[in-house]
């Protein structure tokens, strides 16, 4: 079935399934930072055992992606989503299960391998496939949005639920929400059709040198590292650190739910202006806002109107990069191998996150603050302004084989 087979009512239908799946996938899963601060307390553990988890789980998730996007395009996205749901439920079991440092960290792993199956990124370009080249900027930006609101929705949920039921209770609640995930994908298996059916290991294997030859591939995929290290380091660690300046608790989750709450309109401003103005020049213009967002934010008095702020500025910037980035790796490599495409170049964003909550971590137990950390967003913020622009926003050696088609 083509997409112009395809009814206007079963398209909309999988876009929203689209949505709901990303909402519940990213919303707990991007925002578990408000469990470090507790959990460590509780437990004893020091920062760089919850760091080091995170860290894992995104790095987990980061390789997982690539995979994830060729068994999508092979076979079809439900399957993945569905994969990825229950193995993502199973890890945040473990976590609330087996209360061991060891298994918390190992966790990382399991959750890490369900979120990149089941992630946000895998939907938008599912999404991203069924509609028309005029659509897919907004479509793109639409699916992040909704993954946004999970965000808002989830961070003071979190910690509503902490105070009625404790961490542990909390956790096993984020578990069972995945598993709410199965039922819409049967809309989305109506239209995810495989891209790639016919195409072999070696289809895949000219696809990756093929890109990888492209510069402008390379400036994106470079780049979104940064994003990775502005995006894990402020989730995992920002609750904690404004806690320990004195700050309730409750504000370290409203700022995460803020981000969350604003970045549904960055997203959904970066979707519709992928459609008239240039991808590169907006990516470049966001990194640079963010360098100095985050410069105001530790230079001056920390206080909760200061967070608020921070937070609103840094949600209209936060995942706004996606559908820009996304949307510029299927203008220069086209649609056939997009999930794959797409999936590498967020592995080199999930790396960044790696090194973004670990990091955090590692330098707070070993300096009891996070001013190294604040600093190094900045300056990478400032190199992604620039690694953006020599990006050529025209049609690569992939996508014009694909047009002649």
């Amino acid at each position: 079935m083509t997409t112009s087979e395809r009814s206007p009512a079963t398209i909309n239908a999988a876009i929203v399934a689209g949505c709901v799946v990303a909402f519940i996938s990213f919303g707990f899963a991007a925002t578990f930072g408000v469990f470090l601060r507790p959990m460590s307390e509780e437990l004893g553990w020091g920062r760089e055992v919850f760091s080091l988890s995170m860290a894992i789980q995104a790095l987990a998730w980061g390789v997982t992606q690539p995979f994830a996007g060729m068994v999508a395009d092979r076979y079809g996205t439900a399957r993945v989503l569905a994969f990825g749901a229950i193995v993502s439920a199973l890890g945040f079991f473990l976590r609330g299960a087996v209360i061991d440092p060891t298994v918390f960290v190992v966790s990382g792993v399991v959750v890490g391998i369900g979120t990149g199956a089941c992630s946000f990124p895998v939907v938008i370009v599912a999404l991203g496939k069924i509609v028309s080249a005029a659509r897919r900027s907004f479509i793109l930006g639409l699916g992040t949005a909704a993954a946004s609101t999970g965000m808002f929705v989830a961070a003071p949920v979190s910690t509503a639920l902490m105070n009625a039921f404790g961490w542990q209770k909390s956790v096993f609640v984020i578990a069972a929400s995945f598993l709410l995930i199965l039922p819409t994908l049967v809309f989305i298996a109506r239209v995810s059709k495989p891209t790639a059916a016919d195409a072999d290991s070696g289809g895949f294997g000219y696809a990756v040198r093929t890109a990888f030859s492209d510069r402008s591939y390379v400036l994106l995929f470079v780049g979104f590292f940064v994003c990775g290290f502005h995006v894990a380091f402020i989730q995992t660690h920002l609750p904690a650190y404004i806690a320990d300046q004195g700050l309730a608790p409750i504000i370290g989750a409203w700022s995460l739910g803020l981000i969350g709450l604003f970045n549904i309109a960055g997203s959904f401003a970066s979707g519709w202006s992928g459609q008239f103005y240039s991808k590169k020049k907006a990516l470049s213009g966001i990194y640079f806002a963010r360098a100095v967002v985050i410069s105001a934010f530790i230079l001056v008095p920390l206080t909760a109107t200061s967070v608020y702020i921070f937070s609103a500025l840094m949600g209209l910037l936060w995942l706004s990069t996606v559908p820009l980035t996304t949307g510029l790796v299927a203008q220069t490599q086209g649609l056939r191998f997009l999930s794959t495409l797409a999936g590498l170049v967020f592995f080199s964003h999930q790396t960044g996150a790696f090194i973004g909550a670990w990091l955090g971590g590692r330098i707070y137990d070993s300096t009891n603050s996070y001013e190294m950390m604040w600093w190094a967003a900045i300056v990478l913020g400032l190199l992604a302004t620039f690694i953006h622009l020599p990006i050529r926003e025209e049609a690569g050696i992939l996508a014009q084989a694909e047009a002649s088609d």
